[in-house]
């Protein structure tokens, strides 16, 4: 059971309503978020609800054990927005989080940091340690992963964002990144969903491969109960009987949940299509049904990328990628952020492979 407090509630008024639901049995949690003060009523009560609603002070009473309530839309109005370091996910501007599937070492992820700054990428992705389905693939390189990432991130002006798997490595992983990204496969990992709530740091929450959106949005839920505000979704396709692609990127998805919940929501087409060339379209068609951003996987030689090469932009595809979905977001009210400075093409023309520190 989830209380919202009026804005003008009184120290005693919240007083009384956590008193109350502590003497109907409720372990209560208080919740501080941008969007409203909470008073969590972990428990069952359906019923109890009513005298709820009629105490001073109350602003309105969410009974149900399977229905979100901090994440609503319905029930906080508004749009949430979600700061990555100097990135803002889910304003004017579009997300664009870019970088290898796998930190394979300093060149390959600097070069790619390089590379996807200069070409309006806002952040850098790349992963530390990697859940794979075989235990023989590639897992990653751990903490000197971090450290590459962090490194490289800094050196081109860009904020990380890396997947956690176990709550026992978020402590240690929070210094080295500005964002958690909890895979597809940790969507229900509630520990870990806790851990990285109470972190206060963003995180880019991924739909699990057979849930519905309702478990995506419960999912959710888990991370803002700690009194974490900065949460974003990620639709990165879901289990169908279609074997032409990894996934089916559900673009649905977007429409629905941005109906649903004030939360921004971004969109991982190499994940969601598992083919290289299939991304940029639908990267195209997911900033077209209103994402507030991307997350795509980049190397500078994807065939001899140690995982996920066959979904891996080219440097040269990412440039395109960012080349093309310009219009589009403009034609839907957004806008990209600006290149940076001090990297400048090299060769001939806006689409050659060269490039190089500007002198």
């Amino acid at each position: 059971m989830i209380v919202k407090m009026s804005p003008t509630a009184s120290p005693s008024e919240r007083g009384a309503v956590s008193e109350a639901l502590a003497q109907a049995g409720f372990e209560v949690q208080p919740v501080a978020l941008p969007f409203g003060s909470f008073l969590a009523g972990l428990g069952p009560g359906e019923a109890f609800a009513g005298k709820l609603r009629a105490m001073a002070g109350v602003e309105w009473v969410q009974p149900g054990e399977s229905t979100p309530a901090l994440g609503s839309l319905e029930a906080n109005p508004g749009r949430s927005t979600v700061a990555i370091g100097s990135c803002l996910v889910g304003g004017p501007s579009l997300a664009v989080m870019a970088g290898p599937c796998s930190v394979e070492g300093p060149t390959q992820v600097q070069t790619c940091a390089r590379f996807v700054s200069a070409y309006g990428a806002t952040v850098l992705r790349g992963g530390a340690y990697k859940p794979r389905t075989s235990p023989y693939s590639f897992q990653g390189f751990g903490r000197e992963a971090l450290e590459m990432l962090q490194e490289a991130g800094r050196a081109a002006g860009l904020p990380v964002v890396s997947e956690v798997m176990d709550p026992g490595d978020v402590e240690a992983m929070a210094p080295f990144v500005d964002c958690f990204q909890l895979g597809a496969r940790s969507m229900q990992n509630f520990p870990l969903l806790k851990a990285v709530g109470r972190t206060g740091k963003a995180a880019l929450l991924k739909r699990g491969p057979s849930a519905g959106l309702a478990e995506f949005l419960l999912a959710a839920e888990y991370l803002l109960l700690q009194g974490n505000p900065n949460v974003i979704l990620c639709e990165r396709g879901i289990k169908t009987f279609e074997t032409a692609t990894r996934n089916t990127l559900d673009l649905n998805a977007v429409p629905i949940l941005k109906a649903r919940t004030h939360l921004p929501v971004v969109v991982d087409p190499s994940h969601g299509t598992g083919r290289r060339a299939a991304v940029i379209p639908m990267a195209r068609a997911a900033v077209a049904a209103g994402a507030d951003g991307l997350m795509v996987e980049v190397h500078p030689d994807p065939d001899r990328a140690l995982s996920d090469g066959d979904q891996s932009l080219t440097l040269a595809e990412f440039r395109q990628l960012m080349d093309e979905i310009g219009p589009v977001a403009e034609a839907v009210g957004r806008s990209l952020a600006a290149p940076r400075q001090g990297l400048r093409q090299t060769g001939s023309g806006r689409r050659g492979l060269g490039w190089g520190a500007a002198g």
